[in-house]
């Protein structure tokens, strides 16, 4: 079983990665969440680590930075 601060752990590294490749594609919170069909709320939410994402949340950020979701998990 995964502990708690072991999750945290990982949700904030994601969501490190996230934040990374959506600076280095020039994009706002807002424009990252309308590509993913997400709040930019629940973007923010993610970059911080506040939130473990699902695989849809994966797919759906993937997506939008239209990358295959392995090269998302390969860039984490």
């Amino acid at each position: 079983m995964v502990h708690r601060k072991t999750r945290r752990a990982e949700a904030t590294k994601f969501g490190a990665v996230v934040r990374r490749l959506r600076e280095e594609r020039g994009l706002t919170q807002e424009e990252l969440a309308e590509r993913a069909g997400m709040s930019a709320t629940y973007v923010g939410f993610v970059e911080r680590g506040d939130n473990v994402p699902t695989l849809t949340i994966l797919l759906q950020l993937a997506e939008a930075f239209d990358i295959s979701p392995s090269e998302l998990l390969r860039a984490f």
